[in-house]
């Protein structure tokens, strides 16, 4: 068993968090069951190009999210380094005084160790095509995939496993 691999699972194993092998976009049953909610959400509506900002639509959205979350006790914040992302992430990021932590939506390992490292609830910036497998990653139900267009659901991943979703309009 790898170094990185032994780690993820012994903290885990400490954290009395249930965990399944495989990929969180695989299609397989992965489960690591967060002490508290993850907030997940894919950015919002981002402009054309290689790695476009948020539209004026998606920057007020991310206010809007901002305004959601801010009660909620959020301690860590991660997006993908991607622009759109990064943005959505970044009101809630000012308000709360937290940092916007990049993570690698190739390594579902290495995020599940850092949300667990976190104690408490997170937000996930996502996208379309990790949004669905993050959700199952920490315990959920996977939802049904997001097209291009869709932008603007916040996934609640309660430890219970339950989703409660909720629109950021």
């Amino acid at each position: 068993m790898g170094r990185a691999l032994k780690a993820c699972f012994l903290l885990f194993a400490a954290m009395a968090a249930p965990v399944q092998a495989g990929a969180a976009d695989s299609g397989q049953s992965t489960a690591v069951r967060a002490a508290k909610s993850v907030f997940i959400v894919r950015h919002f509506q981002k402009a054309e190009g290689a790695d476009p900002s948020l539209t004026a639509e998606g920057a007020a959205n991310a206010q809007r999210l901002a305004a959601a979350l801010k009660d909620k006790g959020v301690r860590a914040i991660f997006a993908t380094e991607t622009k759109r992302a990064m943005e959505s992430a970044a009101p809630l990021a000012k308000q709360l005084g937290l940092k916007v932590t990049a993570y690698d939506p190739a390594n579902p390992a290495g995020l599940a160790a850092e949300v667990a490292a976190a104690g408490g609830p997170v937000l996930i910036v996502g996208h379309s095509n990790t949004v669905p497998g993050l959700v199952e990653l920490f315990g959920g139900a996977r939802p049904a995939p997001l097209s291009d267009t869709d932008y603007g659901t916040l996934y609640d991943v309660e430890p219970d496993g339950r989703v409660i979703t909720a629109p950021v309009r």
